[in-house]
């Protein structure tokens, strides 16, 4: 199981499993006393910057990565999984339906951000910003 998206693996995971599956793991090692909102969101931040450092000096890449090797996407997907176990966590700890805020969000920026809307082109300088 490397998380390397196959073709025609279409099983999805939960986050309601994640979040469980994070309360169970802290839980076992005792760790729900240095769970505090902000030391998860710091370790978070962390993840992210072990994130950013993967695609440091890449430049663009094109989507699906198809330049890059085996093992550099499953080191890819266990840095996004930091990333979302934190934000699993973080958003359980605070009380918040992570699911249900997202879908709240994707709606209001679809208030936000018409489709009927231009938004220009890529290259386009003058392009808006979304999300």
């Amino acid at each position: 199981m490397t998380g390397v998206q196959q073709e025609g693996d279409d099983q999805s995971v939960s986050i309601h499993l994640l979040k469980q599956k994070m309360a169970d793991f802290a839980k076992e090692r005792n760790w729900d006393q240095f769970h505090s909102p902000r030391n998860l969101l710091l370790a978070m931040v962390g993840e992210v910057g072990e994130l950013s450092e993967i695609f440091q000096w890449k430049g663009e890449v094109p989507k699906g990565l198809p330049d890059w090797k085996e093992d550099e996407k499953v080191h890819l997907g266990e840095e996004l999984s930091d990333v979302l176990l934190y934000l699993v966590r973080l958003s359980d700890i605070c009380g918040i339906d992570l699911g249900k805020a997202a879908l709240r969000k994707v709606e209001l920026n679809a208030i936000k951000y018409r489709a009927s809307k231009n938004y220009g082109t890529n290259d386009d300088s003058t392009a808006e910003m979304c999300g």
